[in-house]
């Protein structure tokens, strides 16, 4: 009781609210797209008056169940509208009565209930409401009422996984009605949410990143990459307006390009959330290694993935109330290595004495590898449409965006310069490595710094799976709303399917962590995130959708600036990528 007292605090702006603020956030949508959970509401008062699912196409994947009951209606009418030939034993002819609305009256049992027509609905092979039936009247329309609202509690039931999202309708100016999604999230909700996407465990490379650019070339790059990911944002938020209706950033490349954008779309997510995943395990193992090396780093990877396994099956709304513990975490560890250089009195490691530094690259061959390792912390586009769209007032986003970055920047920018001042050039992929591998520390800070990052993976991993979890199920027909028509599926009960939804969770775990297994370093996962996915997500694409969608509308000065965006975003990238992937004597850095 007094938990939920706790949780309650801070009324609109409670934790609890939070956390649910972040659950809507956090629960986008998967290949293949659902159907949007609708809830109305009028005004300030929301009322919940059922869930409505989009209506199927006639490609769109359905359950055998409706299948087949769709198959033994045609079969049963044409059998029964068929007139009997006439025998000598003066069998009277069975007509149907009248077909009638599912919604109208009680209607014929057929109609109610086709499956009763179907030959296999009685142990003899008779058709329901032929002559060789032995059921009483009664027991079809009971039959029927129970399949009735079985229909109706099956196309209702919302998922448990993310809130229904509410919807208005909404009277334009020339009488047209349209739905838009309305929000319940307020400003400070809608920083932490945005804070919670971009503050991760990028920041601890990005010392590094500083070491391989210059102070020159590195603090102006770490600040436009900030302001060029901080305008993409919001015109995220300008083709959101256009589309009342859509939540995600897959929607937008659909709407903009069609079906195939959607798909890469899909796919550069999975990749980008892979990627993070794996990024995690590494710093993981690193820095457990580090503290405790007699196991060593393979041995610390498979203890993470024993660790964040189970967590792959607690609900969605559990795991976004600890979500923000990742957020603080990463900025205790700031915390803590600043506090780590101020009371050391000598180098290597501290403030008070500062390692040297240069200027410009000391190898210009580095240059290219800090590229994306300057755009990592910047990779929370995929996100921000979920959280436009459920901001109670959409005006104030642009608001919480100047926030958001102004915030995530100072944070990165004094990650970045402090561990660079302890360190200098021999500062490592991750900056806690070389606060645990130094020694005349004090051990309790080290300790809490290795806590710190064992909880980052414990609260980032099992969010991030999900949409690739949940997409995987939906693919395989294992979701019990979007059942695929595979013959393989067919009569498996649910049993065997929990099994195999768990198979899956334990595959992906596996995949995860036999890719970071062979992944050499975390440098390497965050470069490669940042130089494919981040300038791709965050620029390229953001920029594109705009220009697509409002091509007719935009100015000749913002074309060019937006191409010239475009332009080099994809130059960087490419020289990022391909330098990630030389050896490291032709980089500089063996």
């Amino acid at each position: 009781m007094r938990i939920n007292s706790l949780a309650q605090v801070g009324g609109v702006n409670s934790l609890e609210n939070f956390a649910r603020s972040w659950q809507r956030a956090a629960g986008f949508n998967e290949l293949p797209p659902r159907p949007a959970i609708l809830v109305s509401a009028a005004g300030d008062e929301e009322e919940r008056i059922g869930a409505r699912r989009s209506e199927p196409s006639p490609t769109e994947q359905r359950s055998l169940l409706r299948q087949q009951l769709e198959r033994q209606e045609s079969a049963s009418q044409a059998l029964l509208s068929e007139t009997p030939p006439s025998s000598t034993s003066g069998t009277p002819t069975i007509k149907p009565a009248p077909a009638r609305s599912f919604d109208g009256g009680p209607g014929d049992v057929l109609d109610r209930a086709p499956y009763l027509a179907s030959p296999y609905a009685t142990s003899n092979g008779g058709l329901y409401g032929s002559l060789s039936s032995r059921v009483n009247e009664s027991s079809l329309q009971h039959a029927g009422k129970l399949f009735e609202e079985q229909q109706r509690a099956g196309a209702g039931e919302p998922d448990k996984e993310n809130e229904p999202l509410l919807i208005r309708h909404v009277e334009q100016e020339d009488g047209a009605i349209i739905e838009e999604v309305v929000g319940r999230s307020t400003l400070p909700q809608t920083v932490l949410n945005s804070v919670n996407v971009l503050v991760g465990v990028g920041i601890l490379s990005l010392p590094l990143a500083l070491s391989y650019s210059g102070w020159v070339v590195g603090v102006p790059f770490l600040l436009s990459a900030a302001l060029a990911t901080r305008y993409t944002a919001g015109l995220l938020a300008k083709c959101l307006n256009r589309f009342p209706k859509m939540t995600h950033f897959s929607e937008l490349g659909h709407a903009a390009f069609g079906v195939n954008m959607w798909v890469v779309m899909e796919v550069l997510i999975t990749l980008e959330l892979g990627a993070a995943n794996v990024a995690l395990v590494v710093l993981f193992a690193d820095s457990l290694n580090a503290l405790i090396p007699s196991w060593g780093i393979v041995d610390w990877k498979i203890v993470c993935g024993v660790i964040i396994l189970p967590l792959n099956f607690v609900p969605l709304r559990y795991l976004s109330i600890t979500s923000v513990l990742g957020v603080l975490c990463s900025l205790g560890i700031l915390l803590l290595v600043f506090t780590d250089g101020v009371t050391k009195g000598h180098s290597p490691g501290s403030l008070l004495e500062p390692a040297p530094t240069y200027p410009f690259p000391h190898h210009w061959s580095t240059l290219p590898l800090s590229f994306g390792l300057f755009m990592a912390p910047w990779g929370g586009h995929t996100v921000f449409p979920s959280i436009y769209r459920d901001m109670r007032h959409p005006r104030k986003f642009r608001k919480g965006l100047n926030i958001t970055f102004s915030f995530t920047y100072v944070i990165d920018a004094s990650m970045a310069a402090v561990g660079l001042l302890m360190f200098g050039n021999s500062v490592r992929d991750e900056i806690t490595s070389n606060i645990l591998l130094t020694v005349g520390y004090p051990r309790a800070i080290s300790v809490a710094i290795v806590v710190f990052i064992a909880i980052i993976p414990v609260t980032k991993i099992p969010l991030n799976t999900r949409p690739i979890v949940s997409s995987a199920d939906k693919l395989l027909g294992l979701d019990a709303r979007h059942v695929a028509s595979s013959p393989g599926l067919a009569g498996m009960s649910g049993y065997g399917r929990g099994l195999l939804r768990s198979v899956i969770r334990l595959t992906i775990t596996i995949v995860i962590l036999i890719i970071a297994v062979f992944v050499p370093s975390f440098d390497t996962v965050m470069s490669l995130m940042g130089s494919v996915l981040c300038f791709s997500i965050c620029i390229i694409l953001p920029l594109a959708f705009y220009l697509k969608i409002f091509r007719d509308e935009i100015g000749w000065k913002e074309k060019v600036l937006d191409w010239f965006m475009i332009v080099v975003a994809t130059v960087l990238g490419i020289v990022g990528t391909v330098w990630v992937c030389l050896p490291a004597r032709m980089t500089g850095t063996g």
